[in-house]
């Protein structure tokens, strides 16, 4: 499909539950290709429901990479990850002309496609403070000071993830400039061209399709899974969406009613944040996840 010497990154972006996954396989079947993912939750192999990563059905359809390859004990970033996908990608280059890689989270998503300035050393004592801040005051002082120093950050960042906010606010606050603002502003060139492509659909269908999927999460072990990770629970790994909640319903704050209530409500809200994030992406063009002979056709279009 594509022209000789030329090889092309196909990236599939859009909110949790959108249904990117089938769309990725089916295309890359259609072209002979593999599946490089970009989503940061489904990495770590202990965290299997609460990920909606692949079944091994569609696992086994399609080469994926980047799914089940860590454990939550791991130390993991999105530099080593950019490392990893682009040593990972020059391999595969070797053998596909096309390669899609898919996933909702956005930092990991611009590592690849535009690279990352490199960011100086931070003096520790300033995450030494905004850990004391954390510890004595919550997950909300944090919000709300990542709000005011990098708003920009704040409207993609998993607001679960004490860690990511804690980042976001100590590179702000150790280098006098927002954490995202390190987003190169000046793309690298990757030795590979790139299509970049959005799904999306009216927001009360995403959001039944959100409250439907945890439904059937629930119903598969999902409390029972995070039973299992809660001692472990203050890992980076597990401080995110579909699984913070139910920590917090094992430790007593509220019943299992309310951490279900939660759990939906915290994941259309992670999904908001995602397409807010995406939405700035210019070069993205959007489709809904059914109209796979439009996608096609678009990349067919972007490669002639």
């Amino acid at each position: 499909m594509a022209l000789e010497n030329d090889k092309y990154l196909l990236v599939i972006v859009g909110p949790t539950a959108v249904g990117k996954t089938n769309l990725c396989i089916n295309l890359a079947k259609k072209i002979d290709t593999e599946i490089v993912s970009s989503d940061s939750r489904q990495f770590y192999r202990e965290m299997e429901l609460g990920t909606a990563k692949p079944s091994e059905d569609e696992l086994r359809e399609v080469k994926h990479h980047f799914v089940n390859n860590l454990s939550i004990f791991d130390d993991y970033d999105v530099r080593k990850f950019e490392k990893e996908a682009l040593e990972l990608m020059e391999n595969l280059f070797k053998s596909h002309d096309i390669l899609i890689m898919t996933g909702g989270s956005g930092l990991f998503v611009n590592a690849i496609c535009e690279g990352f300035d490199d960011i100086p050393d931070i003096d520790p004592s300033i995450r030494a403070s905004l850990n004391d801040l954390y510890q004595k005051e919550g997950i909300v002082a944090i919000q709300e000071k990542l709000k005011e120093l990098d708003p920009e950050y704040y409207a993609a960042v998993d607001l679960k993830n004490p860690q990511r906010l804690i980042r976001g606010c100590e590179v702000s606050l150790g280098t006098g400039k927002p954490f995202s603002s390190y987003r190169l502003k000046k793309k690298v060139n990757r030795p590979f061209k790139i299509i970049k492509v959005g799904l999306e659909r009216e927001r009360e269908e995403l959001y039944d399709r959100i409250n439907y999927r945890m439904d059937l999460m629930i119903e598969a072990g999902l409390f029972e899974e995070a039973e299992k990770l809660f001692p472990y629970r203050e890992l980076n790994a597990l401080q995110t969406v579909g699984y913070s909640e139910i920590f917090n319903y094992l430790e007593g704050e509220y019943g299992k009613e309310e951490a279900i209530r939660l759990l939906k409500r915290n994941s259309r809200r992670y999904a908001k944040r995602q397409l807010t994030w995406f939405r700035r992406d210019n070069e993205i063009r959007w489709f809904s996840p059914e109209d796979e002979k439009g996608v096609f056709a678009y990349i067919q279009d972007q490669i002639a």
